[in-house]
């Protein structure tokens, strides 16, 4: 089964930043900071779970960032940001009430219609939360709308976990059943240690009726998808995404293609199933 290709013809409007505003600033970790942001013509972004933008700051360039707030949850929208190069090494420094430029939303997204109905296995490793979080969100406000949830959770330590207020309302929520990993724990951690496999076991699914939607490092992948399979979960039924090889938005520099394909026209979400022609992908 091969990826079916898009015609993509970028519009003006792609190539235009409107400006938009930070409204609240949050620190994660020591690395990731979560921006609340508003585009200052008052719309919502009209953004899809799994979808990415072109954050811009003038003078010193841009970088896509992943959303990692739901569309159920506008007008305004949130983008997680590790501090690791010089426009987001900028971002850091900004603070509530600063301009900055948003080019998007651009990519496809998770294949919410598809998932609907179904039992959902959401995995995230490391930041992979960061675009899981859109989907985790938008599936808790549409509850009715799915079966049982899985969110499994693998990270390097405790002092990296993400968006711990979510986590905690998760962990105690009885509407999804969530599981959390370290790699490295301190003296006195109570959870799990292991990479985030090690937490499958745990897990009592449906395989013909379960869907997963798996983000992170790419190293995880092919572990992940294998634990899946043996568990039943059919490969046109998994979805991962590609997000860490972008960087244009517009199928323009290159940095994203694999083979023939533009992660960033194609993706960044893909069925597993349409990977198979594609070995550099995962």
């Amino acid at each position: 089964m091969g990826i079916k290709l898009r015609h993509f013809e970028p519009s003006k409007v792609s190539y235009l930043s409107l400006p938009a505003r930070i409204e609240s600033v949050q620190k994660l970790t020591r690395a990731e900071t979560l921006y609340r942001i508003q585009l200052c013509d008052g719309r919502p972004l009209g953004h899809q779970p799994g979808q990415f933008v072109q954050v811009s700051l003038f003078g010193v360039g841009e970088a896509p960032i992943s959303i990692t707030s739901s569309p159920t949850q506008t007008p305004g929208f949130e983008l997680c940001v590790r501090r690791v190069g010089s426009v987001t090494g900028a971002l850091a420094r900004l603070s509530e009430g600063a301009t900055l430029g948003i080019r998007g939303p651009f990519g496809s997204g998770f294949p919410v219609q598809q998932l609907t109905g179904r039992n959902l296995v959401l995995v995230a490793g490391g930041l992979g939360l960061a675009p899981l979080r859109s989907l985790i969100n938008y599936v808790l406000d549409k509850r009715p709308d799915f079966g049982e949830v899985h969110v499994v959770y693998g990270t390097r330590s405790p002092d990296d976990i993400l968006f711990q207020r979510d986590i905690i309302s998760w962990s105690t929520s009885d509407i999804v059943r969530f599981h959390l990993t370290v790699d490295i724990a301190p003296v006195g951690w109570r959870g799990n240690v292991g990479v985030v496999t090690t937490l499958f076991p745990r897990l009592t699914v449906d395989p013909d009726n379960t869907s997963a939607v798996i983000v992170g490092p790419p190293v995880m992948y092919k572990f992940v998808v294998r634990e899946l399979l043996e568990m039943g979960v059919s490969a046109d039924q998994m979805f991962l995404s590609l997000e860490r090889r972008m960087k244009c938005g517009l199928g323009k520099c290159g940095h994203c293609q694999i083979n023939q394909v533009y992660v960033c026209q194609e993706g960044p979400c893909f069925c597993y199933a349409d990977l198979a022609d594609l070995p550099e992908a995962i």
